[in-house]
């Protein structure tokens, strides 16, 4: 079974925090919800998520997939912590794949991890020449190799889903899918 970690910083956006979270156990992927400090963490519209632990217990395990919501300030707050840029650059170089929604590829991007790659975000993140060296798309899912990107609240079903195909492949993300009522 894949594991997955998803940091949780304070003023992140709920909607692709839940989406995420919820369609991966879906199909049943181990994921670790990480607190950036111990305690339930505050999200953009004033909903409180209760992290499973904190980031310190789990910046050393090892996972096959590193995700981040976005969301402002949590975006500023997963790029300006190091314990979040060692994890994405730890799941990388060990051959997992790192993703992001929203404004938070503007981690990956500081980073080191979307050199020379396409990326999608939501607008004014990681477009506008702050890094000449990505090629920014308005994609609603973008991936180039292991690195996985998403445009915003409204694709975070459709990233949550390409997570599922890219970790178990397509008959999973059509089982999830089937059983979500999508269309």
């Amino acid at each position: 079974m894949p594991r997955v970690l998803i940091p949780l910083a304070e003023g992140c956006e709920e909607l692709e925090a839940i989406t995420l979270i919820d369609v991966l156990r879906r199909a049943e992927i181990e994921v670790v919800s990480a607190g950036l400090a111990v305690g339930p963490v505050t999200a953009s519209r004033g909903t409180r998520l209760l992290p499973d632990t904190t980031l310190d217990a789990v910046v050393q395990a090892d996972f096959d997939l590193v995700v981040l919501p976005g969301g402002m300030p949590g975006a500023a707050h997963l790029t300006e912590d190091l314990r979040v840029t060692a994890a994405l650059q730890r799941c990388h170089a060990a051959g997992g794949h790192v993703a992001a929604i929203c404004a938070a590829p503007m981690a990956l991007a500081e980073a080191g991890l979307l050199e020379g790659k396409k990326a999608t975000a939501y607008p004014g993140f990681i477009d506008g020449g702050k890094y000449p060296n990505l090629t920014y798309t308005s994609a609603a899912v973008e991936q180039d190799g292991r690195v996985i990107t998403s445009r915003g609240p409204g694709t975070a079903m459709d990233f949550a889903l390409h997570l599922i195909e890219t970790l178990c492949g397509v008959a999973t993300r059509a089982q999830v899918e089937a059983g979500l009522m999508r269309g």
